[in-house]
């Protein structure tokens, strides 16, 4: 008897101590701060502006609209693909604005804002490779992020592809660029953003019409916590109403910017993804 309140007792005091943890929004206002995890490593969602040596982006920007919102100071902290969502399990980070995919194996681990970005994963390769499209890879080396969905896409794609995977984007890319790899494989923003920074010898490369995926970007929000993805949600659906939302993507995308892309073909409004 004596055991069977004992044990009683311990799965309360788990149950409590659960419940005191399960409210991240209060614990994030009590401290003052909201730790935005980041990629940093793709233009123009996170990067490092060179001349203010700061992180700047689509997505950092986001993060610090929440940060407004709640009322606390924006930290910054970048993160390394592979490292997201393990970071924001342990508490590392209150929230990932880190080029994260939203899809259904993830939904076990993570929980997702509304979607705030639609991009495609695509291949670049230099025009002299012999490659024409996507399947032509098969037995190639091609280069890409580790613990993306990118590395996952492409071997699915082209399972006999030899798949190299480096820890940035950013790594990879000089990969192709030194002849290690015949392709590059990326979301299209970031390739059409790595062709924009070669400059005259952008013309050296292409990249494959095929489309390996649609990927729906989102903040990830750690599993459970109800309350802040509610107040995440609801500060985005206001800022598609009040135009931020477009404002945002014209600054990073669209004809303000350098990459000037035609107008978004998405909005905030969803958190619902394909299967």
């Amino acid at each position: 008897m004596k055991r069977r309140v004992w044990v009683a007792a311990v799965v309360s005091l788990v149950w409590m101590a659960g419940a005191a943890n399960a409210d991240q929004l209060a614990d994030i206002q009590k401290k003052g701060e909201l730790i935005i995890g980041v990629y940093g490593s793709s233009e123009p969602f996170s990067f490092i502006d060179p001349q203010t040596r700061e992180m700047v982006g689509y997505e950092v920007d986001i993060g610090k609209a929440v940060a407004q919102k709640l009322g606390v100071k924006p930290v910054v902290k970048q993160l390394n693909l592979a490292a997201r969502i393990p970071e924001l399990q342990q508490g590392h980070v209150d929230i990932l604005a880190a080029a994260l995919t939203h899809n259904k194996e993830r939904e076990a681990l993570v929980d997702f804002s509304l979607t705030t970005y639609v991009t495609g994963q695509k291949v670049m390769v230099k025009k002299t490779s012999g490659i024409n499209d996507v399947p032509d890879l098969a037995g190639k080396r091609v280069v890409t992020a580790k613990g993306s969905t990118m590395e996952v896409n492409i071997r699915k794609v082209v399972p006999t592809a030899v798949i190299v995977t480096f820890d940035t984007s950013p790594q990879a890319f000089v990969a192709l660029q030194q002849g290690k790899a015949v392709g590059f494989v990326n979301d299209e923003i970031s390739l059409v953003q790595a062709n924009y920074e070669l400059g005259e010898r952008s013309k050296d490369y292409r990249v494959l019409p095929m489309n390996l995926s649609t990927e729906p970007l989102a903040l990830g929000i750690k599993k459970g916590e109800a309350g802040f993805k509610k107040m995440v949600d609801d500060l985005l659906r206001e800022m598609e109403a009040s135009g931020a939302a477009n404002a945002l993507y014209e600054k990073w995308f669209g004809q303000q910017s350098k990459l000037k892309l035609p107008a978004r073909s998405f909005k905030w409004d969803s958190d619902k993804i394909s299967e």
